[in-house]
C-alpha cells in the first residue's frame, strides 16, 4: 500500500494530463494518498487529485481521464 506520493506518481498523472491539455499549475496533487483515489474540482476550480494508495500507480492512471471528465462535468 503506497504512503506517500513521489516523484513516480506525480510524473505518472502529468503524463495524463499534459496529454489532455491540463496545465500543471491548475494541479493539486496531495502528497497524502487515500483509498480509494479521486478527482475533485476545488473552489478555485483547481483539479485536485488524489492517488489511489491501495492500486499500483500504473493501473490508476489508466481510470484517471475517466475521473477528470468527471470532475469537470464533461
Amino acid at each position: 500500500m503506497l504512503e506517500v506520493v513521489t516523484l513516480k506518481e506525480i510524473d505518472a498523472i502529468f503524463v495524463v494530463t499534459d496529454a489532455l491539455g491540463i496545465h500543471r499549475e491548475m494541479l493539486v496533487i496531495p502528497l497524502g494518498p487515500a483509498s480509494p483515489g479521486r478527482v475533485r474540482r476545488l473552489p478555485s476550480g483547481k483539479l485536485e487529485i488524489v492517488v489511489d494508495a491501495a492500486r499500483p500507480i500504473e493501473e490508476w492512471v489508466k481510470e484517471l481521464p475517466k475521473l477528470i471528465a468527471a470532475a469537470r462535468g464533461t
